[in-house]
């Protein structure tokens, strides 16, 4: 059971969804961000660099579990040797301090850019085969999808290091339901194209802070990564006419009904008993 977690990166998309839901649920937080914006829901807010060992050890004061939410994002705003070494180091120093502070439980973010189809230079990367799992080869040409390697691999040692049961979460694009995901889910349904690097995939905000706290009662001593998101694709469309038009090299390992998603969420089911709750025209959202 924990008492209080961590939040890095606590006043993004993710990280104020994640607190809010540490308060729902009666969990004090600390909260570690660049800047504080002076309205975070958290009992302890540290600012500075996710990559500073002594800024973490201060962020970690009394908390007995880790969720390192910080991160450049994406490739395309920052130079490559920001973004890698950036991510790289923070997720390191994170986890590096919560092992040595005694902190046994930590959730990581990882991406769907891990596979390497969102940024890769190829100019029709395909995955070969769908339903996409955790074991498909990467095509990670970028920083950013290098970077969220480098995490998974140093989660994988960490978890050896210090006894730790770490969880990376392989987000695709989240958001909220008027925040982004219906312009976004308009803008895919005009130019279907335009989604295809990620699979027309989605995760509403609230699942994705819901899954970072599931990750936390993982026990054991040992990684996990896992694939997250909706059981539906944010067009309207069928997903195999889909992949037929726009990953044509793509071989099917089975049917894929409907609308259904072409990522296999399967492994988060078994490990952290997750399903994603809010989806695209479903009504209301789910937090708990």
């Amino acid at each position: 059971m924990v008492g209080r977690a961590m939040v890095t990166g606590a006043a993004g998309r993710i990280g104020r969804a994640v607190l809010a839901l540490l308060a729902e649920r009666g969990i004090e937080a600390n909260a570690l961000v660049l800047d504080d914006p002076g309205d975070l829901a958290a009992r302890l807010v540290v600012t500075g660099d996710a990559a500073d060992a002594k800024t973490v050890r201060a962020a970690l004061e009394g908390a007995d579990a880790v969720i390192h939410l910080a991160a450049i994002p994406t490739p395309a705003r920052n130079t490559a040797f920001e973004v890698f070494a950036g991510n790289s180091l923070s997720t390191f120093t994170v986890l590096e301090e919560a092992g040595r502070a005694g902190i046994r439980h930590a959730a990581v973010a990882s991406s769907w850019g891990v596979t390497g189809l969102p940024w890769t230079d190829a100019e029709d990367p395909h995955p070969p085969y769908a339903p996409v799992d955790e074991s498909m080869a990467s095509q990670v040409a970028d920083p950013y999808g290098l970077s969220k390697q480098v995490d998974e691999l140093t989660a994988q040692m960490m978890a050896r290091r210090h006894g730790m049961s770490v969880v990376c979460l392989r987000y695709p694009y989240v958001g909220g339901f008027e925040e982004r995901l219906h312009a976004h889910a308009a803008r895919l349904t005009a130019d279907p194209a335009a989604g295809a690097r990620d699979l027309w995939t989605y995760l509403e905000v609230h699942d994705a802070a819901r899954a970072a706290l599931l990750a936390l009662d993982v026990p054991g001593r040992a990684a996990h990564a896992v694939h997250l998101c909706a059981p539906e694709i944010i067009v309207p469309y069928p997903t195999e006419e889909l992949l037929r038009r726009y990953h044509p090299t793509t071989v099917l390992r089975r049917p894929l009904p409907g609308r259904a998603a072409p990522v296999d969420t399967s492994a988060a089911r078994r490990l952290l008993g997750f399903t994603a709750r809010n989806l695209l025209g479903r009504g209301a959202v789910s937090s708990g």
